[in-house]
Parts: C-alpha cells; structure tokens; sequence
C-alpha cells in the first residue's frame, strides 16, 4: 500500500495507551493523518512510502502542546524580572505594552514564539493577547496548531475600547477563522479582576451558542482572592461559578491558591486546569496543588504563559518542573508520574481545548502532529527507560523533526517555514525600540 510518510523509530510513546512504549516501530502518515502503529519489519513489507525516515535513535511522541501562552510577549522576555506579578504587571507590562503593542508588534513577536516553539516540540498552542488576528494569520502562515484566543477585558486597550468591541471583535474573528483548518477559538477574558460580571454573561451566551471552550487566569495570586473575598464575599470561583462560567468547556490557568474545597467543588463542575509552573515559580504566585487536583478527577494541562514572565516556551521543561514540583509540594514521590507528565503537555492539553479526537496522542484516525527527540547524546546516555530519558533529562535541543497534520515544519533541527536569520534581525529592531523604555 502506498503513503505519504513512514517513521521508523527506536521508540515510539503514543501516550494512549497510557504506559505503552513500542520499540523499533513504525509510525504511518496518510494525507495527514496517522494510519497506522506497527513493528519496523511488519511496516517494511506492508506500505510503500512516498517518504521514508529512519530515526533509529530517537523517540517518537505526539506533538507537545502548550496550553497557555502570550505568544507574542517573547519580545518582552526578560524586560522586567525578579518581580511579583501586580508590580510586574501594572508598573512594567502593561505600560510597555500600551506604547508598543502594535499589528507589527505582534505579527514578530508570534514568529518568534512560533519558531522557538516548534524547534522545542510544540505543536499547538493556545494563546491569549491583543490583535489575535494576526496571531492567527502567522500560525497559518507557518504551519502550527493553534488554538486563538478572543481576548475581552472592561478597559479600553489597543485591541478595542469597552467590553461591547471585543464582544462583536470576538464574534467577527471567530466567524473568519471558523473554516482554517489549524485554527480553533476560545473566548479568553483576562482574568475575573479585568473583566465585570455584565460582560461574562453576555460572553457566556455566545460562547453556549457558539460551542466555543473559555480560557480565564483564575485564582492566581493569594492577592486575587483576598480582594475578591474583601468585595464581595466571594472567591473568584464561587463568583464564576454564579455567573454559569464554571463547565467542562472551562480552562482555569493558574489556581495556585485552593483549598482542598475548591478542589472538590472545581473537580464537581467538569472544568479543566492549565498549570503554568516556571511562571508561577518565577513570580513567586503560589504552588498549584497538581496531585490533589488530579486525584479528585480534574483534567490538569500544561503551559508555559508568555516569555514576559517565564523567559521561554519550552515544553519539555515545563513537564519536567510540573512533575519535580509536584512531588515536592505533595510530599509524595509518585505524585505525576512521568507518564502523567507526558499526558499533561500532550493529551491532557488537548482535552482542555476540546481537541482530544483529533490531537494529543499518536492514535490511529487522528492528526499526525508529532515530534521526533533525539536520546543519541550524551545527556540522554544510557537509556534504561525512554520515558524517563525525556521527561527528567532531554532538552529541546535535542528536538530533531516535527510535523503538524504530516507537514514537516522541523527538518533535522531546521524550520522548513521560517527564516531564524530574518527572525534574529526583527528581534533586534524591537530590542532597539524597547531598551530606551
């Protein structure tokens, strides 16, 4: 039988079956999609590929997806560190962001986020900023998964001036996206501090109309919480939950401050966590408590939240610290197995947006979104168990190949759909406008 693509691999983790690794097996693509798991010898006499790659050293897993993320603030990485998120947010960002936030801005700061994603084994991202349009528009350009946040605040930004503009903005987007074939929408009000309760309800109701999952900062800060409890008696999430916002089409990003009460009563409401460690370490937010959160049945993604606070989007990092955290915050060595972390930066993820039947494991009949990692190195020897290998000692270095829907955007560390030395020369441009700030 003829096809478009067959990968021979040492390894091979498709995530589903949890626990399953194959070794010296063949991953089959066809016309984007994964057709076939089988041993190299069996594939060999079965298929006749258009393309044929042998990677003898490597392991094969479904593409990493970042499930939180500005994309386009790479530009401001490293521009205020070494401070906590109210200071960091309303001394630095946010004015850095209301002289510089542009179309161009973030047209180069996506390409940005996107090559350093790709070349880290990111294959979709859920992101959340101003002018998404344009972060739609370069993901298209360039070939990623992505899942398009439709931003609503109260205040006037350069994106729209009340919470009514990025409401009809947010429906005219979503509406000119619908057909792309790599692009999904997420309603994705900022935070329940940025947004009023008017403004959800009316969100709430297209996002019911619409089918369309909500993407919300919850719970992020002890700060967050005692001001909502101050105003009105009510955490963040009881508050949420009043206004019906709290279902399985929900994504919660953060919620380092819970109680074992929040944690039954999110677990009952179907609503999913994405855990953004490095970020929260970094400013110093709080410890979301991942091994309870998982053990009352919460779906618990990954992400790493914009290179402003977390100064990369490395995935394969991002699982490494949410598994050693996760132990050290529950006092349980077993807490997030590395299996478990695996399914948090891919499958879990996935389920989050509401994609799981066609991403986020290396499944027969869905995408073939899939990332090749090299174990040869030295970093990576020996290999006793390739899981363990990639999530507690690979680096995204070692990243070698990756495809979205069998278009190989990364060719032995190359990007196929972008020009790093065209991306270095933007970046120094916006370095220029943004040192004097």
């Amino acid at each position: 039988m003829q096809v478009d693509l067959l990968i021979q691999a040492r390894w091979i983790i498709p995530v589903e079956p949890a626990g399953v690794i194959h070794e010296n097996y063949s991953l089959v693509v066809d016309d984007g999609k994964i057709i076939d798991l089988l041993d190299t010898a069996s594939a060999a006499q079965k298929y006749q590929p258009r393309a044929l790659e042998n990677l003898d050293q490597h392991v094969l897993i479904p593409g990493l997806i970042n499930c939180h993320t500005h994309a386009a603030m790479s530009l401001l990485s490293g521009i205020a560190d070494d401070l906590p998120l109210m200071d960091w947010l309303q001394n630095h960002i946010w004015p850095a962001e209301q002289k510089w936030v542009s179309e161009s801005f973030v047209r180069d700061g996506t390409d940005l986020a996107i090559a350093e994603m790709l070349r880290g084994g990111t294959t979709c991202f859920n992101d959340m900023y101003f002018f998404p349009d344009i972060a739609a528009q370069q993901a298209v350009e360039h070939g990623i998964r992505a899942n398009i946040g439709l931003i609503v605040f109260d205040f006037p930004t350069v994106w729209a001036e009340n919470a009514d503009a990025y409401l009809s903005k947010a429906l005219d987007l979503h509406e000119r996206l619908r057909h792309e074939r790599l692009i999904t929408t997420s309603f994705a009000p900022h935070a329940p501090y940025t947004v009023s309760d008017e403004p959800l309800r009316k969100m709430l109701t297209f996002a019911d109309e619409l089918d369309l999952t909500i993407h919300m900062h919850v719970h992020e800060t002890r700060h967050e919480v005692d001001e909502q409890l101050k105003k009105n008696g009510q955490t963040p999430l009881q508050r949420l939950h009043e206004l019906g916002l709290l279902t399985p089409s929900f994504m919660a990003v953060h919620m380092t401050q819970l109680s074992p009460d929040d944690i039954r009563f999110y677990a009952e409401t179907g609503g999913h966590i994405v855990h953004c460690p490095e970020s929260n370490l970094k400013l110093a937010s709080g410890f979301c408590p991942v091994a309870a959160c998982m053990e009352a049945g919460i779906n618990v993604a990954l992400g790493t939240d914009g290179a402003a606070s977390n100064n990369d989007q490395d995935m394969l990092a991002e699982m490494r610290v949410a598994a050693l955290l996760a132990k050290g915050v529950s006092g349980n060595a077993s807490a997030v197995s590395a299996m478990q972390a695996l399914q948090m930066a891919t499958l879990n993820g996935a389920k989050a947006l509401g994609l799981d039947d066609k991403i986020g494991s290396l499944a027969v009949g869905k995408a073939a979104d899939v990332v090749a990692i090299d174990l040869s190195d030295v970093e990576t020897q020996p290999v006793f168990n390739p899981l363990a290998q990639l999530v507690y000692a690979a680096s995204r270095h070692q990243v070698s190949d990756v495809w979205v829907a069998g278009k190989r955007l990364l060719n032995k560390r190359q990007l196929t759909t972008l020009d790093l030395q065209d991306l270095r020369q933007r970046a120094a441009v916006w370095q220029q406008r943004l040192a004097g700030f």
